[in-house]
């Protein structure tokens, strides 16, 4: 958010000589480029050269000039500055970041479904991700996963609030558990709460739960049974279950005041996770 704010503040103001320095290179670069043309343009016409010769050198003329752009546009990003073609390039669909989202329902929540598209998996012979599902405040949005976060190429998804706190979608192979599980595991069989969050709530937050888990549930829908743990500190709920060859963990976390002012916020998207 930080980032966000000097941003926004630097864009208002009436000078700025990175900007200025941008903008006198654009100029310079383009006065060069035409007057090169219509030097090779009069050469050419001299020694007798046809209009094809021309079209020719128009066409390589265009494409230096396709390539000048290029760099004009890496530089704009170099120097900081807003760029349309950046912006639709971000939003754009990107491998791993299929929108799911439904409209509000009339309290203005969405429910998130993951995308049967969406690319993700555990390397070669492992079955697509089942899908799963959870609901959000309206303004709630997807962000990006970074393999460089806790959880690493595990983390599936990213779901974030600048007001209310996160949400990210751990999707683990049972394997680090058992190799009889087939393909059809349950939660039941991985082991007991206290083994599940023993083995991956330290992956969660990034320390020992040891003296950190304040409650354990257990609760089943639909013939599928699910663990959850509400962690302090860091303040967390985890809700676990299994399908297929994979163990799903749903974090929802928050600072604070976050915590303090949504709790009840927090705890419906906790408790809104199924796996599909």
């Amino acid at each position: 958010m930080g980032t966000t704010s000097l941003i926004t503040c630097c864009s208002s103001w009436t000078y700025h000589p990175r900007i200025n320095a941008y903008r006198h290179h654009q100029r310079v670069g383009h006065s060069l480029s035409e007057r090169s043309y219509r030097t090779k343009v009069s050469a050419l016409r001299e020694n007798g050269r046809t209009d094809e010769d021309d079209g020719n050198l128009s066409g390589f003329l265009k494409r230096r000039q396709a390539l000048l752009s290029g760099v004009s546009l890496i530089s704009s990003a170099v120097w900081g500055l807003p760029v349309e073609g950046l912006a639709v390039v971000k939003q754009g669909l990107l491998a791993g970041r299929v929108p799911g989202l439904s409209e509000p329902d009339e309290q203005g929540w969405r429910t998130y479904r993951r995308p049967d598209e969406k690319s993700g998996g555990h390397g070669v012979g492992w079955s697509p991700i089942i899908p799963y599902a959870f609901s959000v405040p309206q303004d709630w949005q997807e962000v990006p996963v970074s393999i460089a976060d806790l959880g690493g190429t595990e983390i599936d998804l990213r779901f974030a609030s600048s007001k209310e706190g996160r949400v990210f979608v751990i999707v683990a192979p049972v394997l680090r558990f058992a190799d009889n599980l087939g393909d059809d595991a349950k939660i039941e069989l991985i082991g007991p709460p206290e083994k599940i969050i023993s083995a991956f709530g330290p992956e969660v937050i990034g320390e020992n739960v040891d003296g950190k888990v304040m409650s354990m549930e257990v609760s089943e829908h639909s013939g599928r049974k699910y663990y959850q743990f509400e962690l302090e500190p860091p303040h967390v709920i985890i809700t676990a279950t299994a399908a297929g060859n994979r163990l799903y963990l749903f974090n929802v976390t928050a600072n604070g005041l976050q915590w303090k002012r949504h709790y009840k916020d927090l705890k419906k998207i906790a408790d809104s996770f199924r796996v599909v």
